[in-house]
């Protein structure tokens, strides 16, 4: 608890710079991310957003700044480290193992959580047994939380585009996360899709106390879903505040929202 008596954030991120040669990417990003809450992060296209997601998990190590993870110094570790610290993520192209069943996507993203030793699969111990079974009962549950339940041993190139995306979240909730990164998670998808993710997610962060980082183009969505929204333009942060404030603020307007926004 701070002095306050506020909750401690479980995120906190301070003077993020990244540089690529003489481009300047990231120029100086604080974020703070409040326990159990939606933050959706908007900004043009080549605003810096999907380069702050690398620099949080691990795929890229910044010039300058800091991050901390309930607490816990973050930069250095390695993306593996990061994973089973508890901050996953989904990408903005998908990235599942296309010719694997639904159910063994699943299963894959479980290696952070798998207590067994080499001895335990060379040998096919009884441990090894019983926890493959235990593994494929909570794969199960996470596909029908997701709304795949009918869906585990279809091969996930064959799914809807839609359940693409819900089994790149179950996946990433295999690993037990307490943060979830999406990078856009509704691109691609109609209306009615993205209505029904985003409501998933409200219940995903009821159900597993998740924090979650969200990158979205979808501006309805990222009206009705954000608790809070954090605006980069050019690498810089230029805006923060509540979706209400963020869409009255004439630079963001000017910036990214345009006149329909302000409507």
């Amino acid at each position: 608890m701070n002095l306050d008596g506020a909750a401690a954030p479980i995120f906190e991120a301070s003077g993020i710079t990244k540089q690529f040669g003489g481009l300047t990417a990231l120029s100086s990003v604080d974020l703070t991310l409040a326990d159990k809450k939606i933050t959706s992060m908007i900004g043009p296209n080549g605003a810096g957003k999907t380069t702050l997601f690398n620099v949080f998990t691990g795929l890229y190590t910044p010039d300058a700044g800091r991050v901390t993870f309930k607490g816990r110094p973050m930069l250095g570790l390695r993306p593996d480290q990061i994973a089973a610290a508890g901050i996953c993520r989904t990408f903005q192209n998908i990235r599942l193992f296309r010719n694997m069943t639904a159910i063994e996507n699943v299963l894959v993203g479980m290696h952070t959580q798998t207590p067994l030793g080499l001895w335990d699969v060379l040998g096919q111990t009884r441990r090894f047994h019983q926890t493959e079974a235990q593994l494929a009962e909570r794969a199960a549950e996470l596909l029908d939380t997701a709304g795949l339940g009918s869906k585990g041993n279809e091969i996930a190139r064959h799914l809807p585009y839609g359940d693409q995306r819900r089994l790149e979240i179950a996946r990433a909730l295999a690993a037990r996360p307490a943060l979830l990164l999406l990078d856009e998670p509704t691109a691609g998808m109609t209306r009615g899709e993205a209505t029904s993710l985003m409501r998933l997610l409200r219940e995903l962060i009821d159900r597993f106390d998740l924090t979650v980082l969200l990158i979205e183009h979808n501006m309805r969505v990222v009206m009705e879903v954000s608790d809070r929204i954090t605006v980069l333009d050019h690498g810089e942060r230029i805006a923060e505040g509540a979706p209400d404030e963020i869409r009255r603020n004439a630079r963001v307007v000017e910036a990214y929202l345009g006149r329909r926004a302000s409507a």
